[in-house]
């Protein structure tokens, strides 16, 4: 199976998942009196919303190189994985601005609705299901290695640490009774506070791609331990390491001696690239440009 319908299958079986959870959550929330339920069924909204988003995007970023994109249409992936970082935000700051509102209100007097247990039960179901689409999905995303996938993977497992702090807040205000009903909006603040973690951190890595951002020191690291597997390499310089969506690009100076033929350099430079290649993936973008060792 190519790796484009590897996503494409993944992500699909998640929004169905997602589509009966947003569906089956407004309804408890609404018939269980939940605040904390109809606030979770907005963020199964949100993951609905992000899967469409994911297969759109990776569709592009699967086109090949062409005139107008030397370097291919990787960083869609990346402009992918900001779009559900926003998406997260975005929903963390609306759940947690409407839990704030009731606990407010509670202070000021006003006793929240007591949940039922129908609300309860479909917080279960939830944590659930999308604690298993989240374990199938980055299992997925590891093995094509798209950082869009593992973000949406990631937002499936928001969607389930909501529904954790859901059913706590909810399964309190059950059993202690009305009177601790304040627990399902508490919930949806410490929910809210969780997924805006999760979205700074995807946040972060994609906008550290489109800045150009060089590779982690340990990959860069590793480059530089292959290339200097080759005994006639004595020096590395202007090594320069990107992103381009799921793969990376390195681009670097290598001095080689002098008295080697054209097709020698040749010859060792090819090695090397295919060693790297072994190592990264092959479709790791490699730049080579060969130097004779200088004499003093």
């Amino acid at each position: 199976m190519t790796r484009d319908r590897q996503i494409y299958r993944v992500t699909l079986m998640g929004s169905v998942v997602n589509l009966i959870l947003l569906v089956g959550k407004f309804a408890a929330g609404i018939l269980g009196h939940s605040a904390a339920m109809i606030a979770d069924a907005v963020h199964s909204l949100s993951d609905f919303l992000t899967d469409i988003v994911v297969i759109g995007f990776v569709r592009l970023s699967c086109k090949p190189a062409d005139d107008d994109h030397d370097y291919g249409h990787g960083k869609y992936e990346t402009v992918a994985t900001s779009i559900i970082g926003m998406a997260l935000l975005a929903v963390a700051v609306m759940l947690g601005w409407n839990g704030v509102e009731k606990i407010v209100r509670f202070i000021q007097g006003e006793n929240p609705e007591s949940p039922e247990v129908i609300a309860l039960a479909a917080a279960i179901a939830s944590i659930l299901l999308k604690e298993w689409i989240f374990r199938v999905t980055r299992k997925v995303a590891h093995e094509v290695g798209s950082q869009a996938l593992e973000a949406n993977a990631w937002h499936h497992r928001s969607d389930a640490f909501s529904s954790i702090g859901t059913a706590i807040g909810i399964g309190g205000a059950v059993v202690l009774g009305n009177g601790w009903a304040i627990l399902d909006p508490i919930a949806a603040v410490i929910v809210s506070g969780m997924i805006a973690l999760t979205a700074l951190r995807l946040l972060r890595k994609a906008s550290g791609e489109l800045l150009e951002e060089s590779l982690p020191k340990e990959t860069v690291d590793r480059i530089m331990e292959i290339v200097y597997e080759d005994k006639l390499v004595r020096d590395i310089h202007n090594l320069h390491t990107r992103r381009i969506g799921n793969r990376i690009a390195i681009e670097m100076h290598l001095r080689l001696p002098g008295t080697i033929t054209i097709e020698e350099a040749h010859r060792h430079a090819s090695e090397i690239e295919r060693n790297i290649r072994a190592e990264f993936g092959q479709e790791t973008h490699i730049m080579l440009h060969i130097e004779p060792i200088k004499h003093k």
